[in-house]
């Protein structure tokens, strides 16, 4: 598979996805995540393949969402709009609750949108130093992928609101201990370590696999899915957005 703005490959069994642009710190754009939904749809559909890996090329996983994409666009109650919200929604989706297992290796700076990336798949290992946050909150936006779901499911209503209200940095260290990650390991150990966890995955049985992702996400929540549909369809008056983003855009 070629592509623009990702890369992709496979070997026993095991695909690795990589943002890759980083000289932008991998930034989010519509392009990048209509590859990640094509390359995602490609790799269900081969037999062969179990296991996908996310990560960044160079010091980042991701950014974020790339501002300068968005271009003059009117950023509403701030919302990033349909251009970003629909192709990220379904790739949310299908790392959360599609065929393969999903592994969020978190190697560098992983913020807002990106965390949400990384929060909907089935496990995250990240960098002990890491720096991860959610900044929705900073630049007067709201999310729009997941994150007042997921995030509380991880690491508790009382934590997440701490940090989605500060828009505080942690780093992958603290990911772990809040129960975010389940490993935090040192970034010249993060490559085997993620590869060790991918292997040992693929070597399940996948019938078990899929009766697990079923059960656990029954478990998460008959509140999970009411949620998410709350988050989706109800709008907030915020008006500084266009202001605080002003240096970025």
């Amino acid at each position: 598979m070629s592509f623009e703005q990702i890369e992709v490959s496979v070997a026993a069994g095991i695909a690795t996805v990589m943002l890759n642009r980083p000289d932008a710190l991998n930034a989010i754009t519509p392009t990048m995540l209509g590859e990640l939904n094509q390359a995602y749809d490609e790799l269900a559909a081969n037999s062969d393949v179990h296991v996908l890996v996310l990560t960044g090329a160079g010091r980042a996983f991701s950014a974020g969402v790339d501002l300068k994409a968005l271009g003059d666009r009117e950023l509403t109650g701030g919302s990033v709009g349909d251009i970003l919200d629909i192709p990220a929604r379904s790739m949310t989706d299908k790392l959360a609750n599609g065929r393969l297992i999903t592994i969020a290796k978190v190697n560098g700076f992983c913020f807002t949108g990106a965390l949400e990336l990384a929060l909907a798949c089935d496990l995250m290992v990240t960098a002990e130093k890491a720096k991860m946050a959610d900044t929705h909150a900073k630049f007067g936006l709201r999310p729009t992928w997941g994150m007042s779901q997921r995030l509380p499911a991880l690491v508790g209503m009382a934590k997440a609101r701490e940090l989605s209200y500060t828009a505080r940095t942690f780093t992958g260290a603290e990911a772990a201990a809040m129960g975010m990650a389940c490993q935090s390991v040192p970034s010249d150990e993060l490559d085997q370590v993620v590869t060790d966890l991918a292997v040992s995955v693929g070597e399940s049985s996948t019938g078990s696999l899929a009766a697990y992702r079923d059960l656990y996400r029954a478990a998460e929540a008959s509140g999970l899915d009411a949620g998410l549909a709350f988050e989706y369809s109800h709008d907030y008056e915020i008006t500084d957005t266009d202001e605080r983003l002003a240096g970025f855009r």
